[in-house]
């Protein structure tokens, strides 16, 4: 199990990665174009959130990764660790069609990874 949780956690911190990058990406663009006044006014709800968005994009990637790599040898922090990135992607870019797998995979990820960990503790 932790091997799985190591393996999911790198993977949903690789796709949110790329999600991360456009999200910012997206989000520098808007702020290029704000000074145009038919742009800024189609988008006002995005430009609210562009520091949750860029946040999000930097750190829940971050934390999947280390996450994941942490996992075989910690199991119960890596879980931690795990679960943050998932609540990270979902409060900054919430649940969409391209953040919906690396949530899922980071959030199974972290109950393999907890599983794992109390089974440990369990049998010492």
């Amino acid at each position: 199990m932790r091997n799985a949780a190591m393996v999911l956690g790198i993977i949903g911190g690789i796709v949110g990665m790329v999600v991360g990058f456009f999200g910012y990406a997206l989000t520098e663009i808007l702020d290029l174009l704000s000074g145009v006044p038919a742009m800024a006014a189609q988008f006002p709800e995005t430009m609210a959130d562009a520091e949750r968005w860029r946040l999000a994009g930097l750190l829940s990637p971050i934390l999947a990764i280390a996450g994941g790599a942490m996992t075989p040898g910690h199991s119960l922090l890596g879980a931690l660790l795990l679960g943050g990135s998932a609540w990270g992607m979902y409060a900054g870019f919430d649940y969409t069609l391209f953040t919906m797998f690396p949530i899922a995979m980071c959030g199974l990820a972290a109950l393999l990874a907890l599983g794992s960990g109390l089974a440990l503790a369990r049998s010492r």
